[in-house]
């Protein structure tokens, strides 16, 4: 069969090549063919992705423990590695269990599979991460999304329910596309007032937020259910998910992420623990990032709101080029029209600076952006650099153009 006879193939065909005219194509590159350039496109907050000491921690947990668990946990993959991990996650986190899974993704839709029936209700923050999302849209429960943290709209919804059905609040505690928080403390009081289940997916947030890298627990409320991820502050990879030793019983015998698939490597469980080390004593790399967030916002913002080049406010709309404040590493350059965003982002490879180039359908229509990652591993130097690569093309007409 060919390309041309299957219906399927066709459709797929088609899909790709109106993907490509509307100028969201996704594609990978190889970064090892761009290493010297600056990196302002990856999660590894922290600086420790590349820490030698966590390197040479590699190479001795792989001579200890090989390179892979062979089995799903339930069988033979659970080791003393894997254990360690949990005790020092539930030291940390203050949480009594913790279950491991080999991606966030996984220990999201593990979670929202496994507790939810057909009788429960899910209610999310329309901004959760697109794990959370499918998890929702596919499980047997009902899914209401209530707007970007708008905590009247989630009491309408919770309040709209006819029948007793038991119910779940998902939200994360770091929006990973605007570097925004969630009102923990509201969505707190909320949960407990309904009765249901508060789940925060922490990916963004765990490493960065808190005296010790606690993540968004540090602001006070603490969800039944956290969920965290070890790829982006700690540098490593894998998830896990902290509860009540209840919850945690349910997903080990229930959540087919976990009994069907083969466990992360022991050896890159004792990684992760040591990058927690590392994370919770390393206070520099915390101060390291306030630091390149305020030098960015004084180059970069400041310069944006006074430049006369840029469109003026028309109603309630932001000008554009727009630098949204946040309290994370996450720093949105929101430059609005998809054409723009490109014309930019060619100019930021020109100069050798990698930056993420956010378009939909991952965000709304008409906020395409450069979604700025800061790292404890960039110099003052780097900020300087990204500064003045923006400054030129951000002052062109075309940088300042959004589509209707």
């Amino acid at each position: 069969m060919t390309d041309t006879t299957s219906a399927l193939l066709r459709r797929y065909h088609g899909e790709l090549a109106t993907r490509q005219q509307h100028g969201l194509w996704r594609q990978s590159s190889d970064n090892a063919v761009a290493e010297s350039w600056r990196n302002f496109a990856g999660n590894d907050y922290l600086g420790l992705a590349q820490d030698p000491r966590l390197v040479k921690k590699a190479q001795q947990h792989l001579e200890r423990w090989g390179v892979g668990a062979t089995a799903s946990p339930v069988v033979s993959g659970f080791t003393a590695a894997h254990q360690s991990l949990c005790d020092q996650l539930c030291d940390w986190l203050g949480y009594p269990q913790a279950i491991l899974f080999n991606s966030g993704f996984a220990a999201n839709q593990a979670l929202l599979f496994t507790l939810l029936g057909k009788d429960d209700a899910l209610f999310q923050d329309k901004l959760n991460h697109a794990s959370l999302i499918e998890a929702g849209v596919l499980s047997p429960a009902t899914q209401r999304r209530f707007r970007h943290n708008d905590m009247a709209h989630l009491r309408q919804l919770l309040a709209k329910q006819t029948q007793s059905s038991a119910s779940l609040i998902v939200s994360e505690g770091v929006f990973s596309m605007d570097g925004d928080v969630s009102p923990t403390e509201s969505l707190a009081t909320i949960a407990n007032q309904s009765g249901a289940l508060w789940a925060l997916d922490d990916a963004h947030g765990i490493g960065v937020l808190g005296q010790e890298g606690e993540g968004s627990i540090s602001r006070g409320a603490r969800p039944d259910i956290l969920i965290v991820t070890f790829g982006k502050a700690l540098g490593v990879a894998g998830a896990a998910v902290l509860a009540s030793p209840t919850i945690i019983d349910y997903l080990r015998q229930f959540a087919r992420h976990y009994v069907y698939s083969t466990a992360m490597p022991p050896a890159q469980a004792a990684l992760i623990e040591d990058a927690i080390r590392l994370a919770r004593t390393e206070h520099w790399r915390r101060e390291t990032l306030s630091a390149h967030g305020e030098q960015l916002a004084q180059g970069l913002r400041d310069w944006l709101e006074t430049t006369s080049t840029f469109e003026p406010h028309v109603g309630n709309r932001q000008p554009f080029p727009q630098l949204l404040a946040t309290p994370s590493p996450i720093k949105p350059l929101i430059i609005g029209d998809l054409a723009a965003l490109q014309q930019v982002n060619q100019a930021m490879m020109k100069a050798h600076i990698r930056v993420g180039a956010i378009r939909p359908p991952t965000i709304p229509a008409n906020t395409a952006r450069l979604r700025i990652s800061l790292s404890a591993q960039h110099q003052k130097t780097d900020i300087t650099a990204l500064i003045e690569a923006l400054k030129p093309v951000l002052a062109s007409d075309k940088a300042c153009e959004v589509t209707p």
